[in-house]
């Protein structure tokens, strides 16, 4: 596989970071790939800007930072304005259409998607947002296998919860396979 270099930004209480977690952990435990994660975010507990950089490659990861990634999430409009510039050209700049306006012409292929609003209408909880956010990642790259996410899920999350994870999983999968 080609090294895929991500960051996925935001703000607190979006999930942003424990998405990379999740797709990092589903990548070494499932798919027997190398991952590295990373995270950085403002000092406010909830709304500050976060940060989460992602590499996964099939070959040794030698430096965990992110300077130029080949797909790049951002989940407010602040994120967008802040790291739409370090987009590598080519890549994929995936934004959340309720929260973000995208306004800069980049070198990248843009995706403005309706992942919160489809939650929100579908689910009711924005609580999985960020599940769906990875749902439609996978739907589009292929990244890894949605059983992986869902095998990383099982061990993380109290079984209550499985059934609106795996909707919000299955509803990011569709957003992202209607783009091709």
């Amino acid at each position: 596989m080609e090294r895929c270099r991500m960051v996925f930004s935001g703000s607190g209480g979006q999930g942003v970071i424990t998405a990379a977690i999740i797709l990092a952990e589903a990548a070494v435990l499932y798919e027997n790939l190398v991952a590295v994660q990373s995270q950085s975010y403002g000092p406010e507990a909830r709304g500050g800007a976060t940060r989460s950089d992602i590499i996964i490659d099939d070959s040794t990861i030698y430096f965990p930072k992110v300077t130029q990634p080949n797909i790049l999430v951002c989940l407010t409009q602040q994120a967008y304005a802040g790291y739409s510039s370090i987009i590598r050209p080519g890549g994929l700049l995936l934004t959340d259409s309720h929260y973000v306006r995208t306004e800069k012409k980049v070198e990248a292929r843009q995706l403005n998607l309706p992942m919160y609003e489809t939650i929100l209408a579908q689910i009711g909880r924005p609580i999985v947002f960020n599940i769906c956010m990875l749902g439609t990642l996978i739907g589009i790259t292929k990244l890894v296998h949605p059983e992986s996410i869902m095998k990383v899920l099982e061990k993380q999350i109290p079984p209550a919860f499985l059934d609106m994870n795996q909707k919000a999983l299955d509803l990011g999968l569709k957003l992202g396979a209607g783009v091709h």
